[in-house]
């Protein structure tokens, strides 16, 4: 039987839950690894994060270019992120997932990454401070408090890159 709380009680109980959101740390990135590096994503770019479905492999296209998947009846184009930026190619069982980040841009599209590695506040980093970034657009590179680097991908500059929208191997 479901307990009876008052409206007085539930509006006190809403009040404290809204004030401990607002004092909790802001967890507003995504951690993702792929390969051997970690990056890290404006949470309101990501959309939906799930489990590798079945690729359908594209024929003559760079092998970063892992295919299409079917997500409730929409196509995405899925882009190994850990072979796009040089790296091993991912397997797609285990803790490998699909970040969605192309839908809020007009584009479907999904990164494969070997897993994810939870929500992230900016204030658990602190700035790197090398000259360069490891590609056009990553917009800054962060260290975690163990020194390891996170690279923080501008979804709109990697979605609008050339050599991410030239998937074609010919």
């Amino acid at each position: 039987m479901a307990k009876r709380v008052s409206l007085r009680e539930f509006q006190e109980g809403l009040v404290k839950r809204l004030a401990d959101a607002e004092s909790a740390p802001r967890r507003d990135l995504l951690g993702l690894a792929a390969g051997e590096r970690n990056w890290l994503v404006d949470l309101s770019d990501a959309g939906e994060i799930l489990p590798v479905p079945p690729l359908a492999s594209v024929p003559l296209t760079r092998p970063w270019f892992r295919g299409l998947a079917n997500v409730r009846g929409t196509l995405f184009g899925i882009v190994d992120l850990s072979a796009f930026c040089g790296g091993p190619v991912i397997n797609t069982g285990g803790s490998a997932r699909l970040v969605l980040v192309g839908q809020k841009h007009g584009a479907n599209c999904g990164l494969l990454v070997s897993a994810t590695t939870g929500l992230r506040s900016p204030d658990d980093f602190e700035p790197d401070n090398a000259p360069n970034q490891p590609h056009d657009w990553v917009s800054h590179t962060l260290r975690d408090s163990h020194g390891r680097p996170w690279h923080h991908i501008d979804v709109i500059r990697l979605l609008g890159h050339p050599s991410f929208l030239e998937a074609s191997a010919a």
